[in-house]
């Protein structure tokens, strides 16, 4: 039986390879939609030309770095918005909201949280401090040990995300080219490297502002087009609530994938640690000149933000409203979801000179600012922390070194490419990475910055437990999924309505049999009659099947749950003073409050005296006589 099946599936598969790349000759780049690629690439290596060679600047470790704390506020604000919208953002974030609803915009909308956070409670501790690295804060206010288990956590999630940010675009470049992914990968990642390590984070910042323009026009065009040519916003909002994908949810089950409280929580928390406690944002905050010019950055940064992610979430809703009742995935022309935007953009813009060249350009551009910040951010850390101590420092030394950690780095962003290609969700999949450890991060900056009696063991001990609890229900939730326990499966969608549509590429599709592996029954082994999906559990509740979107915020909370009772067992010495400067400016108010004033009838009154104290203040007044 299982033989027969496995025959039936390769079989299939061979007609349905066949039949989609027949249909996918009408969806590839012009020539123009080449020059338009080709030329936003130039115009970036050609930023790290001029900063690397022309720029009249000081060859020194503050300049690569920090830009001599000279950098203009618009275009470090620019740069963050530009480094926050990965390619990730732009391929995953429409294909999650197409395949699970809009509880996706709960997320982006905790960054209007988010800001007043930065700059009222922790950006000024950075400034206050002449903080140029967050991990020195640390160092700081604990102890050097627990300054080098958070940047082991930066370095190690660099090289988990790093590959990710990069393989993205070159998915949707493949997907509009036919070239192989590897071969884009490899190509791109280099100009990156070359731009980043030749002109440092002034490269990073100007050609995140090159990349933030191009990303704003695409998202714009592409809404603007989608909705026309879905029938308008009206029938956009009308199939979207038909498809279920306004099914806002409200509960509190934390098995739920998605919902207003998770997207909230987990949304603050990250943006509170990618914004404003991660080396890579951080870098750029305090390279401007005064904590003034950071707060109106911070502010301009998250407006951008959500404007852009706004649209990038109705893409995706625009998305599901045009191909409502005729969709690609089913059809067998678009393998998963990650894949559909491309697709969409060849759609209903391939007719329109250079118009893919720009959207693709858009995808990559996004992935280059944050492949570019988190390169020039890691050399930083890397060399600060664990090169500068063991050799001779110079400021040649240090900015060759650095450049060659860069160079080392891309290398691995391509070969990790070959892993990258084998998921299924990316955005799932990134923030399932980042669980395991952000949550324990910004819990210790917080500590740090809220609770005085807390000292660096209790630090230290709060992170590991973290992390390692993190781990330990991560582990068990992956291996709830591959036993079937739990199965996000999308919200429903058909391919009833393709004739209607007119769609000819999916109606060609269809009828050379290649939705035949979408909808041939195959027999499998029974599903679980108790299981937990994106919408619903009928198993005994279990914290392994607490959806992903939960998991930075347990790391925090898990974090202060070890530190207070343990900052009991292990006190602050007695002789241990603390800068009040390394606490958020709130908490230096409660220390610094003076004692209440009382009034007269509050004072007690004075108790009548003694004969024995009477004549020892008359025998004290003759002897001062």
């Amino acid at each position: 039986m299982t033989s027969s099946v496995s025959d039936l599936a390769s079989t299939v598969a061979t007609a349905t390879t066949a039949a989609t790349a027949a249909a996918m000759e009408d969806l590839r780049f012009s020539l123009t939609d080449y020059i338009v690629f080709v030329l936003m690439l130039s115009a970036s290596a050609g930023i790290g030309v001029y900063f690397g060679f022309f720029s009249k600047a000081k060859n020194t470790t503050e300049e690569y770095l920090q830009g001599g704390k000279k950098m203009p506020t618009l275009p470090v604000a620019i740069s963050l918005v530009s480094s926050q919208l990965s390619g990730v953002a732009m391929m995953s974030v429409p294909a999650e909201t197409y395949s699970f609803g809009f509880n996706m915009i709960f997320v982006v909308w905790a960054m209007v949280l988010a800001v007043p956070v930065l700059i009222y409670i922790i950006v000024p501790v950075f400034y206050d401090n002449n903080v140029s690295n967050c991990y020195e804060y640390l160092e700081m206010r604990f102890s050097k040990r627990t300054r080098q288990l958070v940047t082991v956590t930066f370095v190690l999630n660099q090289f988990l995300m790093l590959p990710v940010y990069m393989f993205v675009p070159s998915l949707a470049f493949s997907q509009v080219t036919g070239y192989n992914i590897h071969l884009i990968n490899t190509v791109v990642s280099s100009i990156c490297v070359f731009y980043t390590m030749l002109g440092g984070i002034k490269a990073v910042v100007w050609t995140d502002v090159v990349q933030g323009g191009v990303m704003l026009l695409s998202v714009i065009l592409v809404a603007i087009l989608g909705t026309s040519n879905s029938g308008g916003l009206a029938s956009v909002l009308e199939n979207a609530t038909e498809g279920g994908r306004f099914n806002y949810d409200f509960g509190i089950d934390p098995r739920l994938r998605a919902t207003f409280f998770s997207g909230m929580a987990s949304g603050l928390l990250m943006w509170t640690g990618k914004l404003g406690l991660d080396q890579s944002c951080v870098q750029r905050i305090v390279s401007l000149p005064s904590y003034g010019h950071a707060k109106r950055c911070l502010l301009m940064a998250g407006f951008g933000f959500i404007l852009i992610m706004s649209f990038t979430c109705f893409i995706g809703i625009i998305m599901f409203s045009y191909y409502y009742g005729c969709d690609p995935i089913q059809a067998g022309l678009v393998s998963k979801p990650d894949k559909l935007m491309p697709f969409f953009i060849q759609d209903i813009m391939g007719h329109i000179m250079g118009m893919p060249g720009i959207f693709i350009s858009c995808v990559f551009s996004a992935s280059l600012s944050s492949l570019s910040a988190s390169l020039n951010s890691f050399a930083g850390v890397v060399y600060f922390d664990y090169i500068k101590p063991r050799i001779n420092h110079t400021e040649a030394k240090a900015n060759a070194t650095m450049k060659v950690v860069i160079m080392v780095m891309g290398a691995y962003c391509i070969v990790g490419g070959f892993v990258v290609q084998n998921f299924n969700s990316i955005i799932q999949t990134m923030w399932t990475i980042t669980g395991i450890n952000m949550g324990a991060v910004v819990g210790v900056f917080c500590l740090g910055m809220f609770v005085p009696r807390c000292n660096a063991k209790v630090a230290v001990s709060g992170i590991a437990f973290s992390c390692l609890a993190m781990l330990w229900i991560i582990i068990n939730g992956q291996m709830n999924f591959k036993a079937g326990l739990i199965r996000y499966d999308t919200l429903p969608n058909g391919l009833d309505k393709c004739e209607a549509k007119g769609f000819e590429v999916i109606l060609n599709a269809i009828n050379n049999n290649a939705t035949s592996v979408a909808t041939t029954p195959i027999p499998s082994l029974e599903a679980p009659k108790e299981l937990t999906t994106a919408f619903g559990s009928n198993r005994d509740f279990s914290i392994y099947d607490t959806s992903f979107y939960w998991y930075k915020v347990f790391g925090a909370l898990l974090v202060f749950a070890w530190a207070i009772p343990m900052s009991y067992v292990w006190p602050l010495d007695k002789d241990e003073k603390q800068n009040p400067k390394l606490y958020s400016p709130f908490v230096r108010n409660l220390l610094n409050k003076p004692s209440p004033v009382l009034e007269l009838e509050e004072l007690p009154l004075k108790t009548p005296l003694s004969d024995e104290q009477i004549k020892e203040k008359e025998n004290g007044s003759i002897a001062e006589a």
